[in-house]
């Protein structure tokens, strides 16, 4: 995948993968960070809507672009490649969220 070239970030993406994967990690085998559910809900939280915010960021910018331009990104592997990994980014990040969101419901320790 290109990198400069056509403007995609997919260091930033793989970058922002790395400490959702630590958190969904931890708190999988775990089951809590701080021993606080309201911490470790409002970390996961937040962090899931920073991680999701690129990959929106890259939807938008994708619908705005020129038509042309979008579909011959998409039809080419390293376009279509790009477009994937927001996508696995975007879901991992809303698990996040989820999983925070969760903490939310747990009795206060």
């Amino acid at each position: 995948m290109t990198v400069a070239a056509d403007g995609y970030r997919t260091g930033r993406l793989c970058m922002l993968l790395l400490p959702v994967a630590l958190y969904l990690g931890w708190t999988a085998y775990a089951s809590a960070i701080t021993g606080v559910s309201r911490i470790d809900g409002g970390a996961g939280v937040l962090l899931g809507l920073f991680t999701c915010a690129h990959p929106a960021a890259n939807a938008i910018d994708l619908i705005f672009k020129d038509r042309r331009a979008t579909r011959r990104m998409v039809s080419q592997w390293d376009g279509l490649g790009w477009v994937l990994l927001n996508l696995v980014v975007m879901l991992i990040g809303w698990m996040a969220i989820v999983v925070g969101a969760a903490f939310f419901s747990n009795p206060a320790l």
